[in-house]
């Protein structure tokens, strides 16, 4: 059982940025997603990173299309950790923050397809 713990959450005027941390405790997942829900939305999906856990190397991202060219997924495999670069925040970013860590290889935007989830953290865009 993998745990997931998410940082870096809080308050941000629009325009401004914040950075999400995700560290997990093993290493065995090869795909990390971020998804996001909003008050009285369903949860959604924001970006993912997937990488060959072998070689460690072939690393792939998807953007969803809202978030593409203001947000940056990244990953360091020594801290074992995906990030999630937030710039040019605006108020509809407003949500709770979850990564989710998947078993398997290959990228998907379906939260359906993660296995091990973390507890969120709260994003706040607001003036």
């Amino acid at each position: 059982q993998e745990l997931l713990v998410e940082s870096g959450g809080g308050l941000a005027q629009p325009g401004g940025s914040l950075r999400l941390s995700c560290t997990a405790s093993g290493r065995t997942i090869s795909s990390v997603g971020w998804f996001r829900q909003a008050p009285g939305k369903e949860r959604e999906f924001v970006a993912m990173v997937t990488w060959d856990t072998w070689s460690d190397t072939g690393m792939s991202v998807l953007y969803e299309t809202s978030v593409k060219g203001r947000f940056t997924i990244s990953r360091d495999n020594a801290a074992n950790s995906v990030y999630l670069q937030m710039d040019k925040l605006k108020p509809e970013d407003t949500a709770l923050y979850f990564c989710a860590g998947r078993k398997t290889g290959g990228a998907s935007t379906r939260d359906y397809d993660y296995d091990y989830w973390g507890q969120g953290t709260q994003v706040t865009v607001s003036s």
